[in-house]
């Protein structure tokens, strides 16, 4: 059989290594330009305002590659505190507009501002009574003259070859969103407590989790006054649930003192030292590091890895032991 004669796209020859690196470069390095050629003016400045003065929920749209970054954004204000959803245009025209209310603020991203889908929804949403902040290429195009904000892009090079794919304009895009989100969230009170309160499940939201979230409190956690005995303290760190490596030690007004440990134990046995009649008191390491109740589970953690201790006591503003956080404790809400 005759082979089949390639087509020309098929038959070029690639390019070497270096020259598809090179290349790699100048689309970051266009996408680098288009962002670093936004100028932020006033438009930007009261989008900021509306978002912070909006009553109902931040709205963002937008279709195809756009649609994503407005995904993105949505995500990003939801996230740092800013009631917010994605809706997307086509569906908004088949029932989706009913998401969307009076007191919501609609940000539509569009760069060529000719997005059928979205200029469709414009004499809706005017009918709807929500304000309308168009986030496209000037200020002559459809979208923006149905919009009530323009915060324009200013004229973007695609960082494809062919000059059509949506590259460089969704980096700015996306980038824009970012510095609206973030200046939003300077703006108002946010603060890590809120952050953690958004983010339970990943690994920051959980350093942000309080001591008191994941401490030993209750019977969990292992008390002895000083004037007991080293079998006393032993007993003590043996029935406790959980069965925690170390007891906490207080006075005769319920205030730390010290901190006993198996390690303590250890050293004991080691040097032939062990008398469990002797007083915990005598035995104890007095002043140990503790931790309030309060306190960033993150910022504990950086203790117990700084000391090199399983253990840390964690005291009210008196003094008192509420609680006890072992390393284990760490490890099972994922913190380690």
């Amino acid at each position: 059989m005759p082979s089949r004669k390639k087509d020309g796209a098929a038959a070029r020859k690639r390019p070497g290594r270096s020259r598809l690196v090179a290349y790699g470069r100048t689309v970051l390095q266009t996408e680098a330009r288009a962002i670093s050629s936004l100028a932020l003016g006033a438009g930007f400045g009261t989008a900021v305002e509306w978002i912070l003065d909006c009553k109902g929920r931040v709205v963002v749209t937008g279709m195809g590659k756009p649609g994503f970054v407005a995904q993105k954004i949505s995500a990003t204000l939801a996230s740092t505190g800013t009631p917010s959803l994605y809706v997307h245009p086509a569906e908004a025209a088949h029932g989706d507009l009913g998401r969307i209310a009076r007191d919501d603020l609609v940000l539509a991203l569009s760069n060529s501002g000719e997005t059928e889908e979205i200029l469709r929804l414009l004499p809706a949403l005017r009918r709807i009574g929500a304000r309308i902040v168009a986030f496209t290429r000037d200020h002559q195009n459809p979208l923006a003259r149905g919009a009530d904000l323009v915060v324009p892009l200013g004229p973007i090079e695609e960082a494809c070859p062919l000059g059509l794919a949506p590259t460089a304009s969704t980096a700015a895009l996306l980038a824009l969103g970012d510095a609206l989100a973030m200046t939003v969230l300077e703006s108002r009170p946010f603060d890590r407590e809120d952050f953690a309160l958004y983010h339970p499940a990943g690994k920051l939201g959980r350093g942000l989790m309080k001591v008191r979230e994941v401490m030993r409190k209750g019977d969990a956690n292992p008390l002895v006054r000083e004037s007991q005995t080293l079998a006393d303290c032993v007993a003590v760190m043996t029935r406790t649930p959980g069965r925690p490596g170390a007891a906490t030690v207080v006075d005769g007004r319920g205030r730390l003192v010290g901190v006993f440990t198996d390690g303590d134990l250890r050293r004991l046995v080691e040097h032939h030292e062990v008398d469990f009649r002797a007083r915990v008191g005598t035995l104890m390491t007095r002043n140990p590091r503790t931790v309030r109740p309060e306190a960033l589970v993150a910022d504990a953690t950086r203790i117990l890895r700084g000391a090199a201790i399983d253990q840390v006591p964690v005291v009210d503003e008196a003094g008192r032991p509420v609680g006890l956080l072992d390393v284990q404790d760490l490890l099972a809400a994922k913190v380690l």
